[in-house]
């Protein structure tokens, strides 16, 4: 390794640091993800999360967080990752296009008063913001959890953006604000 490797990884954890300070001044819509996702797990209903590459890996953890646990001992949320079915997101992709992989499943799967959670750190992935916009319209609050901008902080009700520009730095910061929404739903819901 280079001689300046370990300056590398100090530049990154400074980076990621920052990243998250400068999105510490902007936590509003983040509780208000988090109150939709309470109120909706209160009347019964489920969340739905989805994303492409990286931000696929994040909606299956949140989901998962949910279902499982995130630091509680409580009862079982409801939450689906709609990117985990191979065979659902092939079948979708190959009859419809890639585009409406997730809201193929949206129309399947979603109700009114559920949750719909696009992760996208352009916020313009087109099978992303397809769901959101299928959610919108079949009644489920839209959350969209972006980085530069794009039309999925136009389309959802709620838009949590990392002001960012390096799709690293983003994706960290959305992990993290993933993690504080979850200790706010334990902290709610969980006697």
């Amino acid at each position: 390794m280079p001689g300046d490797a370990e300056a590398q990884v100090i530049r990154v954890l400074k980076e990621a640091a920052a990243a998250h300070e400068r999105m510490a001044g902007n936590v509003a819509s983040v509780v208000a993800a988090a109150q939709a996702i309470i109120a909706s797990l209160k009347a019964g209903g489920s969340v739905l999360v989805f994303g492409n590459g990286g931000s696929a890996a994040d909606a299956q953890h949140f989901a998962a967080e949910l279902v499982g646990r995130y630091e509680r001992e409580r009862k079982a949320w409801p939450a689906i990752a709609l990117t985990t079915d191979t065979s659902a997101l092939t079948a979708i992709g190959n009859d419809y296009g890639f585009d409406r992989v997730f809201a193929r499943q949206i129309e399947a799967l979603g109700k009114t008063g559920d949750v719909a959670i696009g992760i996208t750190t352009s916020g313009t992935s087109p099978n992303v913001l397809r769901a959101l916009e299928v959610a919108n319209e079949r009644g489920l609050m839209t959350v969209a959890l972006t980085g530069r901008g794009g039309e999925a902080g136009k389309i959802a009700r709620v838009h949590v953006g990392v002001d960012e520009q390096r799709t690293a730095r983003i994706q960290e910061v959305h992990a993290t604000l993933l993690h504080a929404i979850c200790e706010l739903v334990e902290m709610e819901l969980t006697d």
